[in-house]
């Protein structure tokens, strides 16, 4: 599933095609959307919040979308015949006449008013890249969930929103944490949160993330040459892969294995 790094680029990418500019065609291809019409409004711009994006438009309405699994949103120049826009994975198509925006595959669409974004997202924690991110009410958040393993309160979107397998598997590697210590056991989480967050910085300018342990299964340690284990995370309604080095992060001792790792 992208994470709030894939998120920001992408955008980036809207507001760069979009905004300023009135909608000469808007086709949201969703059973709850059919019918709204979009066409002569003007982007005003598309904010990222963890996994979703809200693409705000001038009339006081957002387009909310998430990308679950395989969605993605491709920009390209705008065509008169619109054949890039044919195909029945398209679930949204946003076009200027210069530019055209084409939604695949998306997981969630909803048209509401701005002012009601909240009932979408409000049950969401801190964005883990927002600008100030609001490490205190993340800690507040983290604190709450006790003895759940830390691979799974990373995880957790209501406790920060934005980080993934990726990033949850790599700022646990960069912290030599095991992935099922206890969150209330972690030294540091403050640090950890921020590890992740400067990650996926850099992920965000550099459009590669870390690949120091998260998909190399069997493949050597980075750092100690061990060979990368492979366990589960379970965070309803799916289990997540969760990629460590069994060495350098260990588990403490005495300690009680959970299924799956």
């Amino acid at each position: 599933m992208p994470e709030g790094d894939v998120l920001r680029r992408t955008a980036a990418r809207l507001d760069l095609a979009l905004v300023g500019s009135p909608l000469a065609r808007a086709d949201l291809r969703w059973p709850t959307a059919a019918t709204v019409d979009l066409v002569g409004r003007t982007v005003l711009g598309t904010r990222p919040y963890g996994k979703h994006l809200l693409t705000r438009f001038d009339d006081g309405r957002t387009l909310h979308t998430h990308l679950r699994m395989d969605g993605y949103w491709r920009v390209h120049r705008t065509e008169p015949s619109g054949s890039r826009e044919r195909s029945p994975q398209i679930r949204a198509v946003l076009a200027t006449d210069t530019w055209t925006a084409v939604g695949h595959l998306l997981g969630m669409l909803d048209v509401v008013a701005t002012r009601d974004e909240h009932t979408l997202i409000g049950h969401l924690g801190p964005d883990v890249l927002d600008d100030p991110f609001d490490a205190a009410e993340a800690l507040t958040r983290w604190a709450a969930q006790g003895a759940t393993p830390a691979a799974e309160v990373l995880l957790d979107q209501t406790v920060v929103a934005g980080i993934g397998t990726i990033f949850m598997a790599e700022s646990l590697f960069a912290e030599r944490l095991w992935p099922w210590l206890p969150a209330d056991q972690v030294p540091d989480p403050g640090r950890l949160l921020l590890v992740a967050r400067r990650l996926m910085q850099r992920s965000v300018t550099s459009g590669r993330p870390p690949g120091h342990v998260h998909g190399r299964f069997r493949r050597p340690c980075v750092r100690c040459g061990t060979p990368v284990a492979r366990g589960e995370a379970r965070r309803p309604p799916m289990q997540r892969p969760v990629f460590y080095c069994p060495r350098c992060q260990a588990a403490p001792s005495p300690v009680t294995r959970p299924a799956g790792a």
